[in-house]
């Protein structure tokens, strides 16, 4: 499982986790990037997440990238999983 965020500006960190962060950290999203991106949907900023095959992942990335998004950040649950 891969995930792939994009569209984040100026993030200010926030409290504990919510709904959406804990659905975002069972799905192998690390802890501190989900704090950004609550805080960016707090800021009515736009928060895009793409699932699917690593090459599925890889041609969204390449889509997304040319729109210029302010952040783009991969995250696999592989490699969460290997961190533990």
């Amino acid at each position: 499982m891969a995930w792939n965020v994009a569209g984040l500006e100026g993030a200010v960190e926030v409290g504990a986790l919510g709904a959406l962060g804990a659905a975002l950290y069972s799905a192998g999203i690390p802890k501190n990037s989900i704090v950004k991106y609550e805080a960016a949907l707090k800021t009515d900023q736009f928060l895009l997440i793409v699932h699917g095959t690593a090459a599925e992942v890889a041609k969204a990335k390449d889509i997304i990238e040319t729109t210029h998004p302010a952040q783009l950040s991969l995250h696999s649950a592989d490699a969460k999983a290997a961190a533990v």
